[in-house]
């Protein structure tokens, strides 16, 4: 039948292609066309997909759920770091569960007796290289050191600081200036106090040590005494402002040259001290350098006397170099 209307010319100057319900029997195309579908066929196709799907219910999102796979993801890293990382993971956590376990006591124990170990460590170590205590048992240096004071000795003197005139010295008896000490009774707990003794903790009390002033080093000319009285070095009379002045020094006559290696000491309580003075039938007198342990530095005990210890520089400012320096 004849068309009775012209055709609509489409908008954009072509004629919409014409859709065919259904396939023409035997004619199957090798490829399916792309072909854009009306509006409401693709509605209506979309809709009875979704009712053909299972329903599924989609997980709430939430920070769980980021925490979650950030937990999954390490996981995922400590299985593939292999058995060595999950070892060190579980003794981290046996240690921790170790120190939870443990009780407030055992904590506090264990802190001081690691303060205990280091304050004995540092004691030993001060008491080999820089400083060690004494015990003062006589009156030989009386009003500078009275009997039981404790005293600290500086062990870098004489090396490698120099000994100067008017220091106080503690040194070794290797010449027999004392008597032999007597055998002390050994108690239950002798062994607490010679450890302590050893570290430093305690001060030396074997009474096998002497405690002096230097008045000659080596080259020295010390004589006594000189119109007036005074004791002089190498020609020079000494003021000596440290001797006990509670008595009147004895006069002893003696004129020696200090040998090289040794030096000339005299306690500061001149009647009442055996010094280079009684022995010089024994090495001369002289004590030698090697013997000595350290300068005294300062009185430690009691703690009324606390004071740093004076060697008088002021004393020997007049003294010249021996003759031949």
């Amino acid at each position: 039948m004849p068309e009775t209307e012209p055709r609509t010319p489409d908008p954009q100057g072509q004629d919409r292609p014409r859709v065919a319900a259904s396939a023409i029997p035997g004619d199957e195309p090798a490829e399916q066309p792309t072909t854009r579908l009306p509006q409401a066929q693709v509605a209506d196709e979309h809709a009875g997909a979704e009712a053909a799907a299972p329903a599924v219910v989609p997980a709430p999102a939430s920070q769980d759920g980021s925490a979650g796979a950030r937990r999954a993801d390490r996981g995922d890293r400590d299985r593939t770091a292999g058995p060595a990382h999950a070892d060190a993971s579980s003794r981290r956590a046996r240690k921790a569960r170790a120190r939870e376990g443990r009780s407030p006591l055992f904590l506090w124990l264990k802190e001081v007796a690691t303060v205990v170990i280091v304050a004995i460590v540092l004691s030993f170590l001060i008491k080999t290289f820089l400083f060690r205590a004494f015990y003062i048992p006589s009156e030989s240096m009386v009003n500078t050191l009275d009997v039981n004071d404790r005293i600290f000795v500086n062990l870098l003197v004489p090396e490698p600081m120099a000994l100067q005139r008017g220091d106080v010295v503690v040194f070794r008896d290797s010449q027999g200036w004392l008597a032999p000490a007597a055998q002390k009774t050994k108690g239950p707990f002798t062994w607490v106090q010679d450890g302590l003794t050893f570290v430093g903790l305690l001060p030396d009390n074997s009474e096998q040590h002497l405690v002096k002033r230097v008045i000659g080093l080596p080259g020295d000319h010390v004589v006594c005494c000189d119109a007036g009285g005074q004791l002089t070095v190498n020609g020079a009379p000494l003021d000596e402002k440290y001797i006990n002045s509670v008595e009147t020094p004895q006069v002893r006559d003696f004129d020696v040259v200090v040998p090289a290696g040794k030096v000339w000491v005299m306690g500061d309580n001149r009647n009442h001290s055996a010094d280079s003075r009684a022995h010089m039938d024994t090495n001369g007198g002289f004590v030698n350098e090697s013997d000595i342990e350290g300068k005294a530095a300062v009185i430690a005990w009691p703690l009324n006397r606390m004071s740093v210890l004076d060697n008088y520089p002021g004393v020997f400012s007049s003294v010249p170099a021996p003759t031949g320096k």
